[in-house]
């Protein structure tokens, strides 16, 4: 890599990976699953897990992973970080109008 990704590079391929996702899973809005697997995760455990804490769990594992290997960058991680990040705000705003 020649140069540092920008924060903007990054929200960017957001952006990208989030409409790639909802070409593959039919929806026109991105790929929206998490609330379906929250509610079986819920369903299965007890538990009452919300989507946007759902979405945090994913993007716990993607720091986890991207922190293994100190030093190296994992960009496939921290992509997705970004797009876990937003979905997550996207379902906090969501459910604070309830």
């Amino acid at each position: 890599m020649s140069e540092p990704l920008t924060a903007v590079a990054f929200l960017e391929k957001a952006a990208s990976l989030l409409a790639e996702r909802g070409a593959q899973y039919d929806k026109p809005t991105g790929e929206r699953s998490m609330g379906k697997t929250v509610a079986a995760f819920n369903i299965i455990t007890g538990h009452a897990l919300s989507e946007a804490e759902g979405w945090l769990l994913l993007q716990l594992l993607k720091d986890v992973r991207q922190w293994q290997t100190p030093g190296k960058m994992h960009r496939d991680s921290a992509e997705d970080c970004v797009s876990y990040s937003a979905l997550k705000a996207e379902a906090l705003s969501r459910a604070s109008l309830l």
